[in-house]
């Protein structure tokens, strides 16, 4: 796996039901703008506040909506193992091309090795060798995760299910850590303000959830930092970076709603499960107003 990669956010409808057509139209409009890859149910798809029925449900509308399964990475990381297992199979099943996964992350002492057991009850369990795991690395909202060490011993003993890693702590040099450790593995930065210089050290692109919003952008400093495409890295990575560091002083989730509400003229798009809370009006046109002339191509792209 190599790209760009979006962590979709989950629209509800005003009674916080899943609501099944935007997400499937906030689908193919990702794909249409150049992501490589869509991640149901991660953090930015608000994945812990929704149950395993609504999520296997939340798959199965991608993809009868038309969405090749093959650019579907779900998330599938709960603490106990056989919600985490019927997650696994379901995207097995259904040909996706793999799963993002936490560690069972409620005992926030656990150790290395312990961790290392639940992935090995849970490859056996699922036993299928079309299972692709991609580890997915969040300690500042799992308290635990995935260490280098970890990610080597998972990755030299199971290789080919252990596939990928999203790297979400922050620390780049976390990232560059992983990618020493265990150079088979997918390494992604969980920011596209990494996304150039992991390129340069060895990743193989992002997973952003501001890939909600600036998917074109992103792609486009992929493209241009790996040759794909001619243009000035420099300048359209200070551009990508600039929007992001603009989003990171609101609160990113409900912020990414607001925006797509206001420019789709839909305003379910506001809606989050509790405990987050929707943001404003005022809030997405203070948001606007921040973004400026510059965010202006940027929130013309919104309106699919």
């Amino acid at each position: 796996m190599t790209g760009v990669i979006t962590p979709i956010l989950t629209p509800f409808n005003d009674d916080l039901s899943f609501a099944r057509e935007l997400y499937v139209s906030h689908a193919h409009w990702l794909l249409q703008q150049g992501i490589h890859y869509i991640s149901p149910f991660g953090t930015t798809g608000e994945a812990l506040s929704m149950s395993v029925s609504e999520r296997i449900a939340a798959v199965d509308a991608l993809i009868e909506g038309g969405i090749d399964p093959g650019v579907l990475m779900p998330g599938a990381g709960l603490c106990n193992l056989d919600d985490t297992v019927a997650l696994c199979r379901h995207a097995v099943r259904r040909g996706c091309a793999a799963v993002m996964t936490l560690p069972p992350f409620f005992y926030k002492d656990a150790s290395d090795d312990g961790v290392y057991a639940y992935f090995v009850r849970l490859i056996e369990a699922v036993n299928n060798a079309e299972l692709k795991i991609c580890m997915y690395h969040i300690p500042p909202l799992a308290g635990i995760g995935f260490t280098p060490d970890l990610a080597h011993r998972l990755a030299r003993n199971f290789p080919d299910t252990m596939v990928a890693y999203k790297d979400s702590s922050g620390d780049f040099e976390n990232t560059q850590a992983v990618i020493a450790a265990a150079p088979n593995l997918a390494v992604f930065p969980g920011s596209e303000t990494f996304l150039r210089s992991g390129l340069e050290y060895g990743a193989a692109g992002c997973i952003s959830a501001t890939c909600n919003v600036n998917p074109a952008g992103i792609r486009h400093v992929f493209d241009v930092a790996t040759a794909a495409k001619q243009g000035d890295l420099d300048r359209v990575a200070d551009e990508m970076v600039a929007f992001r560091k603009q989003m990171e002083d609101y609160d990113p989730l409900p912020a990414m709603k607001g925006l797509l509400a206001r420019q789709r003229g839909d305003r379910r798009w506001r809606n989050v499960r509790p405990p987050l809370l929707p943001v404003s009006e005022a809030n997405t046109q203070a948001l606007i107003d921040s973004l400026g002339s510059a965010g202006g191509t940027i929130l013309a792209r919104l309106i699919n």
